[in-house]
């Protein structure tokens, strides 16, 4: 509002592009503080986790006698969150899983990654192996499998399981991983009784029981014998599972008493945290800013 020679004239030394560059730094400084505050992480640290422990394999029955709700809320999740329980409790302690039915496989390799195990953990159910049965033997197999075959110390297989299984030689098989040092500790879950086998839908409605081919309803019951001799087999513990969820608590304890030795996981990439990089050139930027006048010196020549 008004002549520009007259403004030019009543504002000595202004400088229109000092006040474009303060702008600019001003406005810089606020992206800066944006990006910090989104917690950049930029390049990767190699790391090689070192820790004092065992090697723990644990082999859940996942067959469909597992629904059995003899336990609640079924003896599958009841066996699944014990097993959650007892890994929140290892420190430095190595483990892995193995989920078997008719037939055995590894779910989760030796590791200290505890939360990528319960994350495994989480995915056994009852169709995760096809074949149906309680094969015990190719159980404590494929878990010997899973350990390392130089060593004779050090290694723990819990077995948890609610079946009877005779034709994979379960007793054969301990004592063969008893050569190999392998202390098993065996949970049977359900009752020596026995109960029937419920079935759902595909909706998870239940629908009945299962029956045989002459109709009458099967059921589940715990072969506390065999599994006791596997663990005396093996110089390890039979426990049956209780409301009191103390059986895992009461291994765990025993594993503590045993000879540890020195663990060390893969080599795991982790990215490091890159904020502080651009909370300094906001900074900056804000200092240049606040000392960056908008006026030029007035420089004076005499002339003579």
């Amino acid at each position: 509002f008004g002549h520009l020679d007259m403004i030019h004239k009543m504002m000595p030394g202004f400088s229109r592009g000092r006040v474009i560059w303060k702008s600019t730094l001003f406005i810089l400084a606020y992206v800066f503080l944006i990006v910090a505050m989104a917690d950049p992480q930029i390049g990767q640290t190699v790391e090689e986790v070192k820790r004092e422990g065992v090697d723990i394999i644990v082999a859940l029955d996942v067959s469909m006698s597992m629904m059995a709700e003899d336990i609640s809320p079924n003896r599958l999740e009841k066996a699944k969150y014990e097993v959650s329980k007892l890994i929140d409790l290892l420190e430095g302690d190595r483990i892995g899983l193995v989920a078997f039915a008719g037939m055995a496989h590894v779910q989760c390799p030796l590791t200290l990654d505890y939360s990528a195990a319960k994350l495994f953990l989480r995915l056994m159910d009852v169709d995760l192996i096809p074949q149906p049965g309680t094969a015990i033997g190719d159980a404590i197999r494929e878990s010997m499998k899973a350990f390392n075959q130089k060593e004779r110390k050090h290694k723990v297989l819990i077995l948890i399981t609610d079946g009877e299984d005779h034709e994979s030689k379960p007793i054969e098989a301990a004592d063969e991983a008893a050569a190999e040092g392998i202390k098993i500790f065996t949970i049977g879950l359900g009752s020596p009784q026995g109960v029937p086998i419920p079935l759902y839908d595909r909706y998870g409605n239940p629908a009945g029981f299962k029956k045989d081919r002459d109709g009458n309803v099967v059921t589940t019951k715990l072969d506390v014998t065999t599994l006791q001799t596997i663990a005396f087999n093996t110089g390890g513990e039979y426990y049956i599972s209780s409301a009191g969820e103390t059986e895992l608590r009461k291994i765990y304890e025993k594993i503590n008493e045993m000879e540890k030795k020195e663990l060390t996981s893969k080599q795991f990439s982790q990215y490091e945290d890159r904020f502080q990089i651009f909370i300094i050139l906001a900074l900056l930027a804000l200092i240049i800013e606040t000392f960056l006048p908008i006026r030029l010196r007035k420089i004076k020549q005499e002339m003579y």
